[in-house]
């Protein structure tokens, strides 16, 4: 037991499974809308996190990001297909970590539904740019931090904590589990 459960006897564990963990992961992923993409090998020492923004989050938790072919996340992932993604909703809470693979493949009709009109900024030829390649990362496991009542209440119960010296934690973290 850590020392804020011992401090009160709030409940701050929340785990999630199959149909709630995607759920769970759809929304704090709505309210961050883009993520650290981490791979897991250093082909030529490069750097193995990125800032990604996400296309979608569909219905069976998949996480959906446009990328260019000879970007060197995709050769990253050729050579481990196993990836991390780190998502920050807020300054206090919405925080997601989720473990996976990730599949790239080149679907026209895909590129198509995950088309958003900045993505030219580095698809300048636009939806048929022939760099354009689809990341699709396929979650099993992650772990979430968030709060239960919102960042206002949360906010509250921090300041009230600190003037009255008394534990009013409004967190809740967990593990997920797709």
């Amino acid at each position: 037991m850590n020392s804020i459960d011992r401090q009160q006897g709030a409940k701050h564990k929340q785990n999630y499974e199959g149909s709630d963990a995607i759920e769970k992961i759809r929304e704090l992923i709505d309210k961050s809308g883009s993520c650290f993409f981490v791979t897991s090998t250093t082909l030529n020492n490069s750097h193995k996190s990125r800032p990604m923004s996400v296309q979608k989050t569909d219905e069976a938790g998949n996480v959906w990001f446009l990328s260019a072919k000879d970007s060197m996340k995709n050769m990253e992932i050729k050579a481990d297909t196993d990836v991390t993604l780190y998502f920050q909703g807020s300054s206090y809470s919405d925080f997601l970590e989720l473990n996976g693979h990730a599949v790239i493949s080149d679907d026209k009709a895909k590129i198509e539904e995950l088309w958003d009109p900045t993505v030219k900024a580095w698809f300048t030829e636009g939806k048929d740019d022939p760099r354009i390649s689809v990341i699709q990362f396929v979650p099993d496991s992650g772990y979430y931090w968030d709060n239960k009542h919102g960042n206002t209440v949360a906010g509250i119960k921090v300041l009230i904590s600190a003037i009255s010296g008394k534990t009013m934690d409004d967190s809740i973290e967990g593990t997920l589990k797709v």
